[in-house]
């Protein structure tokens, strides 16, 4: 199972057709999936535009009275899916952005990473339509800022279009720290894929095209702003967790499994 795990916040006119093509993607490419949507408290009439798509597609909504931020939006969707799945090692949590940036045909490849054995898979994004150079420096340079953790192999720490298996974040989440993801914004993209890669065995790239220009709003980003946010945000990433690493015999059983699953 895949649980398609999608953040949004006043994103009424393209949340729609990110659910459409979707759809689409894994009508061409068939895998059992539910997509999980937390409206954080938007005001554009999102709850609305919603409620033909649950009737016609494996959708759960929830919905915040005001909003809460993304950081707690993809919490709620990642424990969510935690609580559904009964087969972790087999099953995968997507996260995207609701503005329809993130391109739904790049999901086949995606999952096929995983179906691989891959634990954590990582959109990396060229992007178009941004037209700010700050913007774009910032993007780019964003480890550096963070000044670590660092993911091996992973440049673009800020994606925010990742596929964990769910073991792999029941894992990161073991030691029942609440919140698990300390930061918010652009930061909490990042935090979540540090956490998430110091339970992986295997992290891989997937390069994507990132539609900044299909956003039917004005960018919530003040580039300037975001660097000091992620140069300030750096230490509590870095902070380290109480979590403890399976043992050589549980690594060994869980590894066949995954030797299995993909075969």
């Amino acid at each position: 199972m895949l649980y398609l795990c999608i953040p949004s916040h006043d994103e009424a006119a393209t949340v729609g057709l990110l659910l459409w093509k979707i759809r689409k993607a894994f009508e061409a490419f068939p895998r059992e999936y539910e997509i999980l949507l937390v409206d954080d408290g938007s005001s554009d009439g999102t709850a609305d535009l919603l409620e033909p798509y649950a009737k016609a597609l494996p959708l759960t909504v929830i919905r915040h009275a005001s909003p809460q931020g993304y950081a707690r939006s993809v919490e709620e969707l990642l424990r969510l899916a935690l609580e559904r799945t009964d087969r972790p090692k087999r099953d995968a949590a997507i996260l995207m952005h609701a503005d329809f940036s993130h391109d739904p045909s790049a999901l086949p490849e995606m999952v096929r990473r995983l179906e691989g054995g891959a634990d954590l898979v990582v959109a990396e994004a060229t992007l178009e339509g941004e037209t700010r150079r700050a913007a774009r420096l910032v993007r780019r340079y964003a480890r550096f800022l963070l000044r670590g953790p660092r993911v091996s192999g992973v440049k673009d720490v800020l994606s925010g279009f990742l596929a964990i298996r769910l073991a792999c974040l029941r894992g990161a989440m073991r030691n029942g720290v609440v919140p698990f993801l300390h930061t918010d914004g652009r930061s909490a993209s990042a935090e979540l894929l540090a956490r998430a890669a110091s339970q992986a065995r295997r992290v891989e790239t997937v390069a994507v095209v990132e539609r900044l220009d299909r956003r039917q709003r004005a960018s919530r980003i003040d580039p300037w702003q975001l660097a000091r946010q992620l140069w300030r945000d750096g230490p509590r990433i870095r902070q380290p967790r109480t979590v403890k690493r399976p043992t050589d015999t549980a690594t060994k059983t869980e590894d066949a499994e995954l030797e299995e699953v993909s075969r």
